[in-house]
Formats: C-alpha cells, structure tokens, sequence
C-alpha cells in the first residue's frame, strides 16, 4: 500500500488555533505568556519578502527579520528555487568519506568576497562559529587566554556564552569556559593591557555590537588590528550580525579598511531557510589546526556542509549581488538615519541615532520636564529600560511595525530591516515613528496607561 503525501500545509492549518497550547504544553511556556502580555500573539500565517501577514491577513513591517537572519526577506524565490533544485537533483549528500562540491563553490565565493583570508569552515550557527573560533586561536597560538568586550553578544553555548557579557543569559550556568576576560568596547588603552602579556590567543569582538547598535570611533578596529599584531594575538570579527551586506558593505570592517584574522559569518547566510554558519581563516591558522592526515577531522560538525546549506549560501550571495541589496542597504540606512535625527531636537526623550547601514538603534533617555520625569522614573524604578516597551508596542499594535528593545534594561530600540526594503517602507517607518514618539511625550495620554499596566505587571512580577 502506497502512503499519500505528507501534507504539512494541511498540517498547519488544522492545528493553527493550537498553536499556544501546543507550546504550553511542550515547549516554552514562558513565551507564550510574554507574547500574550505584550499583545504580539496575532498569529503569523505567512512572510513575504520584508512583510508579514497575521491569521486576519494584515500586513506588518518586520524591522526584526528574525534576529537577522531574514536579509533577502522572506521565502525569497530564488533560494526556494535553489533549494528545490537540490532536492530534485538527488545529490549524495553528507557521504563524510567524501568531499561536496557545493561546499567548494561557497567557500570560494566567500573568499572572493574576502580575498586576505585563505580558508573556511563550515558550522551550523553563529554561536558554532564562535566556538570554532576559539579552539583554532587556542590551538594556532598555544596560548588559551580569550579578551572580548562589554555589551557584546556572541551566543548560547557555553564557549560563546563565555565571551557574552550578560547577566541575564549568564545566571545560573556557572562556571563558564576559564581564561576569557572582558574588557570595555572601544577602548583601545584597556585592550593594549589585556594584551601586553603576551598569553591572549584571540581578541573576539563585533564590529558593530548587534545587542545596542553600539559603533565603535574611527580610531578604534585599525587599532585592534595593529595591536592583535604586536602582540601575537588573533583578531577575530564576530560578523555574524553585521556582515554580508547588512552595514553597507560586504563586511562591516569594510568600515574601517581593517583585515581581521577570521571573520565569523552566519544568520544571513542561511536565505532565511537552512541554517549554516562559516569561520574564513588565514591559512596559516587553519594548517595548524588540520595539520595532519590523523587530524583531519580534529573539528567539524556532522551537518555543515549539507547540500542544502551550501546551496542556500551560494544564492544568497547571488541575490545581494544581482539585487544590489548591499547598496540599498547604505541607502536606506542614510535616509533613516537623517530622518530620525531630525526628530532629536523636538522630543527630548530622543536622545542618539546610531546607523551603519540597515543596523538602527534609536536610544532614548530621561527627559527633563517634571511631568515626563516623574512618569519615566516610575517605570525605571519598576523595571530598567521599561520605557522602551511603549515605543514598541504601540509601534506594533497601532502601526503594524515589529522591533525590538536592544537588550536587556536597555534604552534603545533596535531596527534591523530586511535588506528589501523600500523608499516606501522607510516613509512607513519615519511616520510611525514620529507619531509613537510624539505620543509617547503626552501626559497623561494612551501610551502612559500603557506604562501604567507594565508597571502593573513589573511589580507583581517581582512580587
């Protein structure tokens, strides 16, 4: 007897209304009640280039792209078609005593895009990428001490974990990995300190931190390079958030004309559909990790280099450069960046825009007026960084925009657009902006009975 065709569409739409307590049930309860309390569980049926669509089919703004990982948008149809046409072609894919071509096509391609470097490997994720990173500065050098800075953001796992500066993440995971130090952001004198000992294997940080959209000065990454190279330590550029495109250029450390030792890449490169993640190498660094033929497969991952993976990263680059997404990116990223400055001087909760690119944070900050100081100290003395939720939310609710707060107690709220977007998108987020914000300096008015309930929920949740 012949089994019928697995329909997961059919799948889904039967079990849709479920959803919630599905995830009750079987995964994380705690979402599910977040989604609930903010008002964000409306159901997301579909996703379309950089829009999405809920169980009513109206249209949002996604300015979170999935942490990133949505570049080209949603179910672009060049990736889909690329990975259709794997599936048809029924490649022998994952022999493992054998060799993917696909995997050299990437590879390839990615060093193309980054000629300094020599090698890649392939992972799984950013946060797999983070962990190689470290195992090949520890084995490359022999030292095992790893520097990386305040408020940056590298992963999950526990290698990664270690170089992420958050408490938040952090609590009750100790002891994480030894030897890793933090050192401020920016801060070209403490790094020197950090390094001067001679026993750092590997500086790791982000260009462009991605938790605050927080921008390095002019002076700063050709100073790490410089430093990373008098000292012999290893200058590695988590670009797994801001590469590929996302700051106006290829890399981020484009910025800055800066060479790092490896250049750490994933989220983007998926297309959005299979996860993968690449660490590009100089040679002299990889030849001292696979050194031997008995060590040729010292490191590695049962699923990196999947057909489907590599396929996914081969489009992708195809479509940045055939849609002229990295030049958009610059584009939008300008006409934001000077529509949402000029709204500082008329709201004085508005306090920094910083840009690079389709990486915003909008930072806001106490105000000075007594009616607005008095309702912004109570929602500090709830919670830090309360006050970002009402920006947020009415963003979400009134003007079918999805952001997101840069992190945790933090002042900013962070946009990080599909690369897709339009003139048209960015008309859409400057009005929506300027009226949350204006909104927002109205007291008494909705958006502060809003910060009345999650002052309500703040205090019975630390009750």
């Amino acid at each position: 007897m012949v089994k019928a065709n697995l329909d997961i569409s059919e799948i889904v739409a039967d079990r849709q209304f479920q959803r919630g307590a599905l995830h009750t049930r079987y995964l994380n309860e705690q979402l599910v009640r977040v989604l609930k309390t903010i008002g964000y569980d409306v159901g997301f049926q579909r996703g379309q280039g950089q829009y999405l669509f809920d169980r009513d089919n109206v249209r949002y703004l996604d300015l979170l792209s999935g942490f990133g990982v949505f570049a080209l948008g949603r179910n672009h149809p060049v990736i889909r078609d690329a990975l259709k046409s794997v599936l048809d072609s029924e490649y022998a894919n994952l022999v493992q005593l054998d060799i993917s071509t696909l995997a050299g096509v990437l590879a390839e391609r990615l060093i193309a895009h980054v000629p300094y470097l020599d090698k890649v490997f392939f992972a799984n994720s950013g946060t797999e990428c983070v962990e190689a990173s470290i195992k090949f500065a520890r084995g490359a050098t022999g030292r095992t001490k790893i520097v990386y800075c305040d408020h940056g953001y590298h992963g999950l796992s526990y290698g990664s974990l270690s170089l992420t500066d958050d408490a938040n993440f952090r609590g009750g995971f100790g002891p994480l990995l030894p030897d890793c130090s933090v050192i401020p952001f920016n801060d070209l004198a403490a790094l020197e300190q950090a390094l001067a000992s001679r026993d750092v294997a590997a500086f790791v940080v982000e260009p462009i931190q991605g938790k605050g959209i927080n921008i390095p000065d002019d002076d700063y990454l050709p100073g790490v390079a410089a430093l990373c190279k008098k000292y012999g330590t290893i200058f590695v550029a988590d670009e797994i958030q801001c590469g590929l495109g996302r700051t106006g250029r290829f890399l981020a450390v484009e910025h800055w004309n800066v060479e790092p030792d490896m250049v750490l890449l994933s989220k983007s490169l998926s297309g959005g559909h299979v996860p993968v993640g690449a660490v590009l190498t100089r040679k002299a660094i990889f030849d001292k990790i696979f050194d031997r033929m008995d060590r040729a497969v010292v490191h590695g991952s049962t699923f990196a280099k999947n057909d489907l993976a590599m396929a996914a990263g081969i489009a992708t680059l195809d479509v940045l450069k055939s849609e002229k997404l990295i030049e958009n990116a610059e584009h939008c990223g300008n006409r934001l960046n000077a529509s949402i400055s000029a709204m500082i001087p008329r709201y004085e909760l508005l306090k920094k825009v910083r840009v690079k690119g389709l990486m915003v944070g909008i930072e806001f900050g106490p105000p000075k007026s007594l009616a607005l100081k008095a309702s912004w100290n109570l929602l500090e003395t709830a919670s830090k960084g309360l006050f970002c939720q009402l920006i947020t939310i009415p963003l979400f609710k009134d003007h079918k925009i999805l952001t997101q707060v840069a992190g945790h107690a933090s002042h900013t709220v962070k946009m990080l657009p599909p690369l897709t977007i339009t003139d048209e998108d960015c008309t859409w987020i400057e009005t929506s902006l300027d009226e949350v914000i204006a909104a927002s300096h109205r007291v008494p008015g909705a958006v502060w009975s809003l910060g009345k309930t999650l002052v309500d929920n703040a205090v019975r949740k630390s009750a």
